[in-house]
């Protein structure tokens, strides 16, 4: 029999029995948080994409909504659609690579109006008469608001347990902006 030194180079970088699947079990119990940690940065950075997309549509929109050219040959309801379809569409077009559909962002071809405020689906116009300011046909000097709201996909299971949603399991990100039209 022969008996080994403890110097011997044929057990150099040897570890003993018992601590060879201690590694593994200890990377296995590391890399388990971070990779949630990961997921969530992840899914922070799709939320915050959307709220970002979704504030610039709204200006974007709001902002053509300023600068619409009255026509004078229509009446002032015309007007209002009018110039709701083109702030709808230049919200669409600012939407970038959004989901543009349900379940995420609902519009339709009909608006429903409730004194100044005229909605459709997720987009809400809204017009308001500051004091001083006539109630004018072609809406010069007023504000309107435009107020999107899309519903992001939550895909982190943690994530989605901690903040808040809507009815169908989505976090309801808003886009609003006011400006005075011109």
């Amino acid at each position: 029999m022969r008996l080994e030194h403890p110097l011997n180079p044929h057990r150099r970088g040897r570890r003993p029995t018992g601590e060879r699947g201690q590694s593994l079990v200890e990377f296995s119990l590391i890399l388990t948080p971070l990779f949630l940690i990961l997921l969530g940065i992840i899914q922070f950075g799709f939320i915050f994409n959307t709220y970002i997309t979704m504030t610039n549509a709204a200006r974007d929109a709001a902002r053509l909504g300023t600068i619409y050219e009255y026509d004078r040959t229509q009446t002032k309801p015309v007007n209002d659609m009018l110039r709701n379809e083109s702030i709808k569409a230049q919200l669409m077009n600012s939407m970038n690579f959004l989901g543009k559909t349900t379940p995420q962002f609902t519009v339709g071809s009909t608006w429903s109006q409730s004194g100044t405020t005229f909605t459709n689906g997720d987009l809400v116009i809204t017009y308001v008469i500051p004091t001083g300011i006539n109630d004018s046909e072609p809406r010069v000097g007023q504000q309107i608001t435009v107020r999107a709201t899309y519903h992001q996909d939550l895909v982190v299971p943690l994530i989605s347990v901690l903040l808040p949603k809507d009815a169908g399991g989505r976090l309801s990100l808003v886009g609003e902006v006011t400006m005075v039209l011109n």
